[in-house]
């Protein structure tokens, strides 16, 4: 099952890894066996440019996750700009983000190189959607056919952006790097600075004791949902429909705001799942993310999501 890292509301154990057994109580005579200790989580992983296999077990946040992997290959921390699940390809669709399936194989891209690229601001949008590790990167995670920076071909999606005219963003959450591109000026050329993951040849999916397929990876039925603050947790797969309300929230995000952030989208529902109006919902998205001081429109589209969900059943 896939392990989601929550917050609070959460109704599971908090844990960090792949089911490694069950220990098993003491026995004998009228005396009760002791309370079993909490099972163990054990997952694998692999740097996506080639590696050994290496063994990720006792984490409860995203933080502890990377540094654990970091660990296992002895690389600092800092080297890893993201994961993939179950494969080592650049493929965002398969990022790590807020929740890691109890089967789920792990590709860590470190930093490869460096490049710097001017670009010509010719319109409002540059025609990217950007996402961040959960640790301070942002990267580039889809860029739209015929937009501004389609058109430089040294700008490839998955590539970590460092810098812009000079400025460090390293430690910028996605939404205030992409908003720090929305309010560049048109017609201006502006420069970032980028790293792209670190490439090998012919790279296939690797894995332990020969198991070596994609479709042999990545088929457990839970969630480990993990979050740059708080400890892991445990949760069954959320339903059909949940699932894909989610991911229309996801778009409406994407259309209002240019990104795409699961981890907010779910925030979004959960906090609007059990109220009756719209105006419930803005007061609980003011109370839970007023930070963003999202639009009066776009709190009517994802409250019209949840209001289609609610309709069909959670």
């Amino acid at each position: 099952m896939p392990l989601r890292l929550r917050g609070k509301k959460a109704k599971s154990k908090e844990i960090a890894g792949r089911l490694e057994g069950e220990p098993t109580g003491a026995g004998g005579g009228s005396v009760s066996a002791p309370p079993a200790p909490a099972p163990k989580l054990v997952f694998h992983a692999q740097l996506a440019h080639g590696s050994a296999t290496g063994r990720v077990e006792g984490f409860s946040s995203i933080q502890e996750l990377y540094a654990k992997i970091a660990g296992a290959f002895e690389i600092s921390p800092s080297e890893i700009l993201y994961c993939t699940l179950n494969t080592p390809r650049v493929d965002m669709e398969r990022l790590l983000g807020g929740q890691l399936g109890l089967q789920d194989f792990m590709f860590a891209h470190v930093k490869g190189i460096k490049k710097e690229v001017n670009v010509y601001k010719s319109e409002d949008s540059l025609g990217l959607t950007i996402t961040d590790n959960g640790v301070g990167y942002a990267f580039i995670k889809r860029i739209k056919d015929g937009g501004v920076i389609d058109s430089v071909k040294t700008i490839c999606v998955g590539d970590h952006i460092e810098s812009i005219n000079g400025e460090n963003i390293v430690g910028w959450r996605h939404y205030d790097v992409a908003k720090k591109l929305k309010e560049l000026k048109k017609e201006e050329l502006f420069t970032m600075t980028l790293i792209e993951p670190k490439k090998a040849f012919e790279i296939q999916p690797r894995s332990k004791a020969g198991k070596s397929s994609e479709e042999n990876i990545g088929c457990g039925r839970g969630t480990l949902r993990l979050r740059s603050k708080g400890p892991a947790t445990l949760e069954e797969v959320p339903s059909e429909t949940k699932a894909k309300a989610i991911e229309k929230i996801d778009d409406v995000l994407e259309l209002y705001m240019g990104i795409r952030d699961t981890d907010l989208a779910t925030t979004m529902f959960e906090a609007g799942k059990d109220k009756v109006n719209s105006d419930e919902f803005a007061v609980a998205l003011d109370e839970t993310l007023g930070d963003f001081a999202f639009p009066d429109e776009f709190v009517f589209d994802v409250w019209g999501v949840i209001g289609d969900a609610k309709r069909r059943g959670l």
